[in-house]
């Protein structure tokens, strides 16, 4: 069930349709008044300076979410959340009111929606008592080409759709996504304004943020494989990518395995300009950092060089990073 300001959406009891309740929360003054504020805050660029690694005084715990991740955490250990690198996809940020604990997801597709709220609930809600929380999404631009081809649009209405429709109670807080999140270049091409997000978990305050290179840890390589290798393995369908164990203050890097068809794959993509693998690599070409393709041959560069999943996954097992006493992330030897 939807609220917004304390109210909710819809007083009757009759079934909304996900395009309608989307269409409302986009029309809300409240929400529309929440999005022009975010808008105006200043982008937060989040670097090695303020994270804990590296070790320093007054230097923060964070922990950073890669596309299809995603995370809960406890305020108590985890100062800071977020993700960027969100162009067509949408991040979504569930807080508990009663205790702070906070899950975020970078949520890249309709068919991760259910399965993916399910997962991130699971340590938020407590069935004795009656859940409430914040809750808070932001998204990429607002292009006609995301209608037609099944990105943004169809993501966030199915996302509200199921929020609608679930007996717990989300009290929206900003909904940053679609036109709201629209500008345009000098050539007049569509872009996000902002392609990220930062939770302070104390406070649950959100601002716009994107994430210096040496602060997407740990495990930065393997993590990014795992998104697109994930769409060929079997347990991750309808799932969101497992990613930090907030009970053990762990990052958990479950495994994801790889095929011989995809290894074979990069290999002849690597041989290909730039240009044109910008076309066929992403969802919004246009909107991509500098460093998309670069990200990408790194990828598969390990994959060449590692082309047996099991040999970055032993047993199958996940890979644990343990934090060290200068804050830097640690990975534990496999038994």
């Amino acid at each position: 069930m939807i609220f917004v300001a304390g109210e909710p959406l819809h007083t009757n009891d009759s079934p909304r349709q996900g395009r309608e309740i989307l269409d409302a929360l986009l029309e809300n003054p409240d929400l529309v008044s929440a999005s022009r504020s975010f808008r105006d805050t200043p982008e937060k660029v989040f670097g090695v300076g303020e994270s804990s690694v590296g070790g320093g005084v007054g230097r923060r715990n964070h922990v950073y979410l890669f596309q299809r991740e995603f995370a809960t955490v406890d305020p108590r250990l985890i100062d800071l959340i977020g993700t960027d690198e969100a162009t067509t996809c949408v991040g979504l940020v569930i807080r508990n009111r009663e205790n702070g604990m906070t899950s975020v997801a970078h949520m890249d597709s309709q068919n991760v929606i259910e399965g993916g709220l399910s997962q991130m609930l699971s340590d938020l809600v407590d069935p004795t008592i009656e859940a409430e929380f914040d809750q808070t999404g932001t998204s990429s631009k607002y292009a006609k080409h995301a209608e037609v081809e099944g990105h943004s649009l169809p993501l966030c209405v199915k996302l509200v759709e199921v929020l609608g429709s679930s007996r717990l109670k989300f009290h929206i807080q900003t909904l940053f996504v679609l036109r709201h999140n629209t500008r345009r270049d000098s050539e007049g091409k569509r872009r996000p304004i902002f392609d990220g997000f930062l939770v302070e978990t104390s406070a649950g305050s959100v601002v716009p943020a994107r994430f210096d290179t040496t602060t997407r840890c740990p495990d930065e390589i393997v993590r990014r494989i795992r998104v697109f290798s994930s769409f060929e393995d079997l347990r991750w369908t309808g799932k969101l990518l497992d990613t930090y164990n907030w009970r053990r203050n762990q990052f958990v890097i479950a495994s994801c395995l790889w095929t011989q068809r995809l290894v074979h794959i990069v290999s002849g993509l690597r041989k290909l300009p730039d240009s044109y693998l910008l076309s066929v690599c992403s969802t919004s070409p246009d909107a991509e950092g500098p460093d998309f393709i670069f990200n990408h041959r790194r990828m598969w560069d390990y994959l060449i060089r590692h082309p047996n999943w099991k040999e970055t996954f032993p047993k199958g097992r996940p890979r644990i990073f343990e934090r060290n006493e200068v804050g830097d992330w640690t990975m534990l030897e496999a038994d």
